[in-house]
């Protein structure tokens, strides 16, 4: 590790607590005071990204936002490296979208309220009728034409090697019955693999795919529909 990478990853740690202790009080202040809409909020994490990336010495690149029309509704599938693909997506993509959480998230105070108020989606991670009940809402809320970003390998590669799908992104795009878009992050590996703390300087690429339609499919399909996207985003991450 040169010191140049050790000053910026250094700094990045001392800063992070800083950094999202102020976005989060400028946006408690934009929810509770100023009564921001939820659209006009998203400049808060959006920002609050860009500076990480900025204080880490990362530069985001995009590929293929041509494919993407801006009005519709989308789930992103895409592979998942490191914390940087959360902060380069946030920062960078240039479309709007919302993160799913925790259904018990949205029950802590005033973080529930701020999550609600940006526009994340609640999903029940239990089993039985209130874990579908969240699935039908979350898929009700993209059908509306709200996008989220999913990682369906369910957890940071700890190789920097494409990982199986889960079924559950698929799922939710079944349920809503809008298109998935395959994802592939390139160079996040690099600057912050799992496991380590100090991130490195670099590029990210984000390419974008090619929306998949998913009428004709079924919740049965689920399975085959996610070999379907890993192998699409695996495409975008061989043709660099």
């Amino acid at each position: 590790m040169t010191a140049a990478t050790f000053i910026r990853g250094g700094s990045l740690l001392l800063l992070a607590p800083f950094v999202t202790m102020y976005y989060s009080l400028a946006m408690t202040i934009a929810i509770f005071l100023l009564h921001l809409p939820e659209d006009k909020l998203q400049r808060y994490p959006r920002q609050w990204a860009r500076l990480f990336c900025l204080i880490a010495g990362v530069r985001v690149r995009i590929e293929g936002a041509e494919k993407i029309q801006p009005q519709s509704g989308y789930i992103y599938c895409a592979n998942h490296l490191s914390q940087f693909d959360i902060f380069s997506f946030q920062g960078y993509f240039p479309f709007s979208f919302r993160w799913l959480a925790k259904a018990e998230l949205f029950k802590t105070p005033f973080l529930g309220r701020a999550m609600s108020n940006a526009g994340a989606i609640a999903i029940n991670r239990s089993h039985g009728r209130e874990a579908l009940k969240s699935l039908q809402q979350a898929a009700e809320r993209i059908q509306g034409g709200t996008s989220v970003l999913i990682f369906p390998e369910g957890t940071r590669s700890a190789n920097g090697i494409l990982q199986s799908f889960k079924g559950g992104a698929m799922l939710l795009a079944i349920k809503a019955g809008v298109p998935i878009v395959p994802v592939a992050f390139i160079g996040s590996y690099s600057v912050l693999p799992k496991g380590t703390l100090f991130a490195r300087p670099g590029t990210i690429t984000i390419k974008i795919g090619a929306p998949v339609v998913v009428t004709g499919y079924s919740n049965k399909d689920k399975q085959e529909l996610a070999i379907i996207i890993h192998d699409k985003v695996n495409e975008l991450l061989k043709n660099r």
